[in-house]
């Protein structure tokens, strides 16, 4: 007979399964790669506002990745909670984890609350007009944009304010300091987000529907939608060359600068983002909405690289 025949065999196979649903209900509900994305336009701003390298505080880089990702990743649960029933009715979100009952309405908004508190509490500790900004953002985010997304197409001029925020919130983490700079950042993403989310409206707009969602400026894929994404492109390569005309303008000695071959480059992605969106203006198809959306994703990311690049290189 073999020795420990009677004793209980332990299984911890149910125990590892729950913890791979648990984390990966957890990067669902809020969103772990769009919180990643958006934290990383943070410390983006973060490096080009520091002086220089000597600055570089690693501690305050860090709350402002933690903090951030709380911060978003709690308007994304909060987001998921209000519009569980319309995510039921969408394929692309039918299965997230309030929408799909594998989450609790109340546990999605305990966890929504906590990190809400914790990434408010994070950044106030860099410094107040973070955190002021980031409670700023939630709030547009949740309170104004999800429940103006199934009446008015405004949802996405509305939207584009706290979604423009992180890219000036780095800034103003290095600095304390809201001025032209973070101003200009903001500009920068404000007017990014405008081909961006108009193109993934137009090759989701079969799904949105199904919701009731006001996604497009027009409420249809017409020439008049594909007319704004041009418009607000150009907007965009404005905004983004703005820096590199901070010395002809009269203002001397920023941090935020772009050198005229950095400039360049800037451009040339900028003319790249345009050629895409004339592409959707011709053909007014899904897949050239899907292309725009995936250069207008590397544009912002490339973008945010060259200033960072130009600031420490030159």
């Amino acid at each position: 007979m073999p020795l420990f025949q009677n004793q209980p065999v332990l299984n911890t196979v149910p125990n590892a399964l729950s913890a791979k649903i648990l984390y990966r209900d957890f990067k669902e509900i809020t969103k772990a790669g769009l919180s990643i994305s958006v934290v990383f336009s943070s410390i983006a701003g973060y490096f080009l506002g520091i002086l220089d390298l000597a600055s570089f505080s690693v501690s305050t880089l860090l709350l402002l990745v933690v903090g951030g990702y709380c911060m978003v990743g709690a308007s994304n649960a909060y987001n998921q909670i209000i519009e569980k029933d319309l995510d039921l009715l969408m394929d692309r979100t039918k299965n997230r984890p309030v929408a799909s009952g594998r989450m609790s309405v109340t546990t999605a908004f305990w966890l929504a609350s906590i990190l809400t508190l914790v990434g408010l509490v994070i950044l106030y500790n860099i410094n107040p007009k973070t955190a002021m900004f980031g409670a700023i953002s939630i709030f547009m985010y949740t309170s104004v944009y999800t429940p103006l997304k199934t009446i008015t197409p405004l949802s996405v001029f509305v939207g584009a304010i706290p979604g423009a925020i992180p890219f000036m919130l780095g800034w103003v983490a290095a600095t304390n300091d809201f001025s032209l700079e973070a101003g200009t950042l903001f500009l920068i993403q404000f007017f990014w987000q405008f081909p961006h989310f108009w193109a993934i409206g137009w090759f989701l707009y079969d799904d949105y529907k199904k919701a009731g969602f006001f996604m497009l400026p027009t409420g249809k894929k017409d020439k008049s939608t594909a007319l704004q994404i041009i418009l607000y492109t150009i907007w965009l390569i404005i905004a983004s060359l703005l820096p590199a005309l901070f010395p002809y303008m009269g203002i001397m000695g920023s941090r935020l600068y772009l050198t005229p071959w950095s400039a360049i480059g800037v451009l040339f992605l900028g003319i790249w983002m345009l050629y895409y969106a004339f592409k959707l203006y011709h053909k007014r198809d899904a897949l050239s909405a899907r292309k725009l959306m995936l250069v207008s994703v590397s544009y912002i990311t490339l973008l945010q690289l060259i200033y960072i690049a130009d600031k420490f290189l030159r």
